[in-house]
């Protein structure tokens, strides 16, 4: 007998469709403000088959945790799989530019995942952070300076602030060209938007092109640390792959993949949230104000209340069941880890932001288990150095118009287009 997920359509919404009666209000693509429709399914339905995705949709905080934890049940085969299948101009524009990109870690599983990890943590060294904190912070000072002289007093926190940074850091922990901003966020938005998006075979188009040219600068950055050398991520990766470490070419360049887009998009998304949710508690931004030491329990708080990263996916690799519901073998799971983050099993009082909350470190936004995210400390430093000289800075900081933000459309990402802002004299 077939299962649901092999016999679901395929899906017809995003791009403003709303859910029909029967899906709790959860609309996959749609991130305004999707933590009613969490609630929602929580208490009506944790373990929902929707046949808009073809994936059971997962929203309890224990559900969430075990799937992440039993990597031999629920395989990240699928995490970093196309939501919508490519088109073929799509494909054929990757498959002639030889894009072959595969994920860095996410997606891979043991063991393969257990070698490359072992080999990339160890380029992942707290030297690193600690070389790269200088620059970072003097990096938020000029680009905040430069916003606070502007006569108008108003600002945008992810034009003026989260767009640059974790660009920038992660650039150089790489050993790429920091001059080249604009065209790695170009690039990353086409990975978002071709792999969590929901476009039409027409719409992939230009971001088939930008994906390949993304990969090609990946092969060209392996190359160039194998001629150059340098002190970098790239080269340490390269050195250890030439002293012996069981890594290929292909594999190296994989990791960069993933790092030149996550190792920044995540981290602006947690920055202009940081800022965002904050100003849009003024209790509480005043507590940090007055106490810049709140600053790491504040962004635990954020990264459990309004993470980066809402869902994420496993693939069944054999019948079994979560939350009491059967999952067929090859079946795909949507973990809402939006959703876990506010259960109240877990988190007493959830929809309430509270950055005194004792356990906020208990958040899954980095994940959990053998695919826990590696660049964590990395993003969570960048953000305590941006509140630190945002509160010394700027104290007076005051969103404007927080109901008129708006969320990119995907799967995954909850990501604000702006934060806007103003200050006083």
């Amino acid at each position: 007998m077939s299962s649901p997920a092999e016999n679901a359509p395929g899906c017809p919404f995003g791009h403003g469709a709303e859910a029909p009666a029967g899906h709790h209000g959860y609309e996959p693509f749609q991130m305004k403000d999707p933590f009613p429709a969490y609630a929602e399914m929580r208490a009506e339905q944790p373990l929902m088959f929707d046949e808009r995705i073809n994936y059971y949709v997962a929203t309890r905080y224990d559900d969430i945790k075990a799937v992440f934890d039993d990597w031999e049940t629920f395989s990240s085969e699928n995490a970093q799989a196309p939501v919508r299948e490519r088109g073929e101009a799509a494909k054929k524009i990757m498959l002639d530019g030889g894009f072959t990109a595969y994920s860095g870690l996410s997606a891979r599983v043991p063991p393969e995942h257990t070698r490359m990890r072992a080999i990339v943590q160890k380029a992942f060294t707290p030297r690193r952070y600690k070389a790269l904190e200088p620059a970072i912070r003097e990096n938020v000072v000029t680009r905040l300076e430069t916003m606070l002289a502007r006569p108008g007093r108003d600002g945008d926190m992810v034009r003026d602030l989260a767009y640059d940074i974790p660009t920038i850091t992660i650039l150089t922990l790489i050993g790429a060209d920091t001059s080249k901003i604009d065209t790695y966020k170009r690039w990353s938005d086409s990975r978002a938007a071709m792999t969590w998006g929901n476009l039409s075979d027409e719409e992939q188009v230009p971001h088939a092109h930008n994906l390949v040219e993304y990969w090609q600068e990946c092969l060209h950055l392996v190359g160039a640390a194998k001629e150059s050398g340098g002190d970098n991520l790239t080269a340490d990766l390269v050195r250890a792959q030439a002293e012996g470490a069981g890594i290929s070419d292909h594999e190296i360049a994989s990791v960069l993949y993933s790092l030149l887009f996550a190792g920044h998009e995540t981290t602006t998304t947690l920055i202009s949230n940081c800022v965002r949710v904050l100003l849009a508690h003024p209790a509480q931004w005043g507590q940090v104000v007055a106490d810049p030491k709140k600053i790491p329990a504040a962004i635990d708080e954020i990264l459990r209340y309004s993470g980066s990263i809402v869902g994420w996916r496993r693939k069944a690799l054999r019948d079994t069941t979560v939350g009491g519901v059967d999952i067929p073998q090859g079946a795909g799971l949507l973990l809402l880890m939006g959703s876990a983050n506010r259960d109240e099993a877990r988190f007493e009082d959830g929809e309430a932001f509270d950055i005194s909350r004792p356990n906020a470190r208990e958040h899954l936004s980095f994940g959990f288990g053998i695919h826990y995210c590696l660049g964590n400390m990395l993003a969570k430093l960048q953000a305590k150095i941006a509140l630190e000289e945002i509160v010394r800075l700027a104290p007076t900081l005051q969103l404007v118009a927080p109901e008129s933000i708006t969320f990119r459309e995907n799967l995954s990402f909850r990501v604000p287009e702006t934060v806007p802002v103003t200050w006083e004299s």
